[in-house]
């Protein structure tokens, strides 16, 4: 693509997403040849400090909600999106929401699609229907994007005051509600990208690596000391995005592990989801 080819709209969605400036921008789009991943990748190898969570950066407004089952045993996270804030904060658009959340708990979709497929409510109404019939009603668009569930022994749901932020975390073993709290607090503050060290993907590490090679050759280090220092780097980065390995924010002499074993020393976290408006 070329430089002619880059539009406004483009430099300017760039520019929210990472909160780099617009030349800065431009370059990086021109660069990538149009392609938002990249020109992310290139403006982090130029040092810029960019959002930690740029793909939630694409959603507008609506609301965030988390529910667990009375069990604890099973709990669902769902994202439904409208076009301004004006909607999002409506009494009747938060009881959608709601009842959307509801039957998502309620029922066994493993996918987006499923949930979509399930009663809404009576008359054969499906959730598609209901989305179908918010969008002629309200006139904007209105979509149901998200998704999540966890499974495990013992769940917690944490809704962050204003639904536009929630976490779902499940844990090996029963904890109590303030233990739980704690943890889905912390994922909601510190967004880990990860459980553990172990559980990062491939391409993840591959792309911090890289972009801290990138960096280290800039600041004029030996080319025999690259490596060292990059995986060095990558502890930092496995300190700061993984779960377990992060401090815990109530208690920063200590990580979430060390609270977690603490409380109970076979206690610990299975999986967690995370979105924010």
């Amino acid at each position: 693509m070329s430089t002619t080819m880059i539009s406004a709209a483009d430099v300017n969605k760039l520019r929210q997403i990472t909160g780099a400036g617009m030349m800065d921008c431009k370059k990086a789009l021109t660069e990538a040849n149009g392609d938002f991943e990249s020109a992310i990748d290139f403006l982090r190898k130029k040092g810029q400090k960019v959002a930690a969570n740029r793909s939630e950066r694409d959603a507008k407004e609506g609301l965030v909600i988390a529910k667990s089952t009375a069990n604890g045993k099973k709990a669902v996270l769902i994202v439904l999106n409208c076009e301004t804030d004006f909607v999002a904060k409506n009494e009747d658009f938060g009881k959608v929401a709601d009842t959307m959340a509801n039957v998502a708990l309620n029922g066994n979709s493993k996918s987006l699609d499923e949930l979509k497929a399930l009663p809404y409510a009576g008359n054969g109404v499906t959730i598609a229907d209901k989305l179908t019939e918010q969008v002629g009603k309200i006139g904007e668009k209105i979509e149901l994007s998200r998704y999540e569930i966890v499974e495990a022994p013992k769940v917690v749901a944490y809704n962050h005051p204003g639904n536009r932020l929630a976490t779902i975390v499940g844990f090996t073993k029963e904890t109590t509600a303030d233990i739980g709290k704690d943890v889905a607090m912390q994922i909601a503050a510190m967004a880990p990208v990860a459980v553990d060290k172990g559980d990062v993907d491939t391409a993840t590490l591959e792309k911090e690596l890289e972009i801290a090679r990138e960096l280290i050759r800039q600041e004029g280090k030996p080319e025999d000391m690259v490596e060292k220092i990059a995986q060095g780097k990558l502890n930092k980065f496995f300190k700061e995005s993984t779960l377990l390995n992060q401090d815990f924010i109530k208690d920063n002499k200590k990580t979430v592990a060390q609270y977690l074993k603490e409380s109970d020393s076979g206690l610990s976290v299975t999986s967690f989801k995370r979105y924010s408006l």
